[in-house]
């Protein structure tokens, strides 16, 4: 409150106290007057409480006024406070130069690079099933083992008439070579000799049938030991020893999904295609991070591999697919993720706190703190950002820029420069980002 309203509430007061007197001598003068008056014989106890309800009333009078005249001053003062009235305090922060990343977020699917459905081919009992749920195998692993003795049965006899058919291939083969030395005595007639090696013919095409049939049971009974066909992790165990599988039927029997190396898809809007392509030239690999579902952990980090030969014309994007060594089987099959592609790195440029980045709209300005403690609006481009600083055009590295109080800032107002405090810069660099982004309050004088 200020030395002229400290006076002007004096004035009142003694004002209210004069006029409190002045009404309680008249109010007591009156029931004096009253009280000598003979006629009435009950006059002093009706004068008596007539004057202490005046005085009651008199009194509530006057505390209500000083009442309103008090707030009427702290109002004024609480007023006067709020206004332009002194410098602004402001936090500062300084524009530096540096390296900044450009990169293109998307929403994307871990994938297998394979996944493998394996069904029984022949009908038979199950012996044994060798692997465990959730187990990691690798390519050659023995899975299942169905009863291999009908199979083992068939391939023996194939083996046997083949053996036999052999034999006599062999026996018109000799046959033959006699014949034609006979012949080239002219011993015996040219037809003997051509019937002969018809004979011949047609025990060389039962011999291969016979190695076809031994060929066909040889696989058959291959099937009746089931081993994994590529390295990966086999799910629930979907069969049990001593059930009876059929050729044919749709009953699954163990399902097996590649983890090392795996791939994420994701999706890139159109209108960052171009860029990405204009770093795929030349056989560039472009680096792409994987981060869980709420993007706070990094996963881990892969390559670009390729990317889908059309856009999607529901969603204007592009699927990509990026490639992830998965040593550590961080990356779950179907998992939902955050990839990040980096596209480029922006060499020596001007970064800014995030918190000082302000918009007006669609553009985006800055207040620089100048030497003599006043602000100055400067308008900035903005390229990119990350979690605490933001690349720009438009300001000089080595700057100091307001990163509060802006809602007392305009071009040229008088500021007063305040360090937060150790407790206070850990919090308000962790909200950077939200402070960086600006209401759209905000605007430029």
């Amino acid at each position: 409150m200020s030395q002229q309203d400290d006076r002007d509430t004096g004035r009142r007061s003694e004002s209210l106290g004069s006029s409190f007197e002045a009404h309680s001598g008249d109010v007591g003068t009156a029931f004096e007057q009253r009280n000598a008056s003979p006629e009435d014989p009950d006059h002093p106890v009706k004068h008596r409480r007539w004057l202490w309800i005046g005085l009651v009333v008199l009194v509530l009078v006057a505390i209500f006024i000083v009442y309103r005249l008090t707030s009427a001053s702290s109002n004024a003062a609480t007023s006067s406070g709020r206004g332009q009235q002194g410098p602004a305090a402001i936090t500062t922060g300084q524009s530096t130069t540096g390296n900044m990343n450009v990169y293109v977020d998307a929403l994307g699917t871990v994938t297998p690079e394979a996944t493998v459905t394996l069904y029984s081919q022949i009908t038979g009992r199950v012996m044994a099933v060798h692997y465990r749920e959730g187990q990691i195998v690798t390519k050659g692993e023995a899975l299942v083992d169905i009863d291999p003795r009908p199979y083992q049965a068939d391939l023996t006899q194939a083996e046997g008439t083949l053996q036999r058919d052999q034999a006599v291939l062999a026996e018109a083969r000799i046959d033959l070579a006699r014949y034609q030395a006979a012949f080239a005595r002219n011993a015996i007639a040219k037809q003997q000799l051509d019937d002969q090696e018809q004979a011949v013919q047609q025990d060389e095409g039962t011999v291969k049938a016979d190695q076809g049939t031994v060929a066909y049971d040889q696989v058959q009974l291959a099937y009746c030991h089931i081993v994994a066909p590529i390295s990966g992790r086999v799910g629930l165990r979907l069969v049990d020893p001593g059930n009876t599988v059929f050729s044919g039927s749709s009953s699954t029997l163990v399902v097996i999904t590649q983890l090392q190396p795996i791939t994420v898809v994701f999706n890139v809007s159109e209108d960052d295609l171009p860029q990405v392509q204009a770093q795929l030239k030349g056989n560039r690999r472009l680096e792409v991070d994987a981060f869980d579902r709420s993007d706070d952990k990094q996963l881990a980090t892969g390559t670009l591999t390729s990317l889908d030969n059309e856009v999607d014309t529901t969603t204007g994007t592009v699927k990509f697919r990026a490639e992830f060594a998965n040593k550590d089987l961080s990356l779950f099959p179907n998992q939902f993720v955050n990839a990040r592609l980096l596209v480029r790195t922006l060499q020596n440029v001007t970064l800014v706190p995030n918190a000082a980045v302000q918009l007006n709209g669609t553009s985006a300005f800055v207040y620089i703190v100048n030497p003599n403690n006043t602000v100055g609006v400067q308008a900035i481009t903005t390229q990119t950002s990350d979690e605490q600083s933001t690349a720009v055009q438009g300001v000089d590295s080595g700057v100091m820029l307001a990163t509060s109080g802006f809602d007392r800032l305009e071009n040229g107002a008088k500021v007063q420069v305040h360090q937060p405090s150790a407790q206070h810069k850990g919090s308000s660099g962790q909200g950077s980002s939200a402070a960086g982004g600006a209401s759209p309050g905000n605007t430029a004088p």
